[in-house]
């Protein structure tokens, strides 16, 4: 898959270092693979939540990405990485 863009991961690890790993670890599976559907992402991402038009991950213990995900043309554009505290205040479904 097409990752755009790795500079919200970096903006991102460069408040929380810890983390780097985890988002650096997603990016490598998600640019190494190709996924048609929901189901295949699943396989790789068992937690992944799809809230529309959105796929949703848990990075690490406390933190999410928010991305939109064209399994039609391959690519997977990161909208919003956010701490968990974050995301449950919601702003980010208005943006």
């Amino acid at each position: 898959m097409h990752v755009i863009s790795k500079k919200k991961i970096r903006d991102f690890y460069s408040i929380h270092a810890d983390s780097k790993h985890h988002l650096l670890a997603w990016h490598t599976v998600v640019k190494n693979s190709r996924f048609e559907n929901l189901d295949e992402l699943r396989k790789t991402f068992p937690q992944v939540d799809s809230v529309k038009p959105f796929c949703v991950f848990n990075i690490g213990n406390a933190y999410r990405l928010i991305a939109a995900v064209h399994f039609n043309t391959g690519k997977v554009l990161i909208r919003h990485v956010m701490t968990h505290a974050e995301y449950d205040r919601g702003k980010w479904k208005r943006k």
